[in-house]
């Protein structure tokens, strides 16, 4: 039997890339979140935007301690989302997380890594949402520790909103957060003391909230924003693209 064998040619081809690119963003989500990446992508969903998620370590208990030894891997954890490109904005997801270490320091840490980068968290957006929608008399829920709840009251009164009222769960593991069921958590928003109050704010994005808030809102009478809400609608306004969302309460209808 005679065999013939054929000799096999390789041809380059030279690449075509895309001339445009979407806008980019970045999350780093805590280790534990069950909701942020949730959310985000329940918003986005319908927009030409790219997404990208990295998760940083976290500890427990919650305490003002334990956030801010989180947040010390910040820097390498923005390295590691898309190493080498740009982003266009980079978000940290955690509320306590950022009152506790100070928004400077994340920005600092994040910008090391993606300089360029625009930066948003919870806090600093939902400070951000108040003032655009000149409300300063606010109810807040946290799902956190008593000492770390009042925290959060400080921060926000330290940015002269007067605090008219105050629920919290008292949950110590960050993981535990977010397995709090939804309709529960709407049961125990609806009930909550909002006289006098020109908003009620949920804090923490491992909260079921934004699903809700609608709902909320109609039950309430009253604005209804969450970390989640504030944080994912900064970063659109951010990068140009906060438009055509409903759903999500009237902070998305105010643009």
């Amino acid at each position: 039997m005679i065999y013939f064998f054929l000799k096999m040619y390789s041809i380059k081809i030279d690449p075509k890339y895309n001339k445009y690119q979407n806008p980019k963003i970045g999350l780093i989500a805590l280790a534990s979140d069950y909701m942020i990446e949730k959310d985000f992508i329940n918003v986005i969903k319908d927009k030409k935007i790219d997404f990208f998620v990295n998760r940083i370590e976290c500890f427990n208990p919650l305490t003002s301690e334990n956030l801010i030894k989180m947040s010390e891997k910040i820097t390498e954890v923005t390295k590691d989302i898309l190493p080498n490109e740009k982003i266009d904005c980079v978000v940290y997801g955690c509320t306590s997380g950022t009152i506790a270490a100070g928004y400077q320091s994340i920005e600092k840490k994040i910008k090391k890594a993606k300089p360029e980068a625009e930066v948003t968290t919870p806090s600093t957006s939902s400070i951000k949402a108040l003032k655009k929608l000149n409300l300063n008399k606010i109810a807040i829920f946290t799902p956190y520790p008593k000492k770390l709840n009042d925290e959060v009251i400080d921060f926000f009164e330290n940015e002269n909103f007067q605090i008219t009222s105050n629920s919290y769960f008292d949950i110590a593991s960050d993981i535990d957060i977010g397995k709090v069921d939804a309709n529960y958590l709407y049961d125990v928003l609806s009930k909550m003391d909002l006289k006098g109050a020109d908003a009620l704010f949920i804090s923490c994005t491992a909260l079921p909230a934004l699903s809700i808030i609608d709902k909320l809102e109609k039950k309430l009478g009253k604005i209804v924003l969450s970390s989640n809400q504030t944080l994912i609608w900064d970063t659109l306004e951010k990068i140009g693209e906060n438009n055509s969302i409903n759903g999500f309460g009237k902070l998305f209808s105010n643009n």
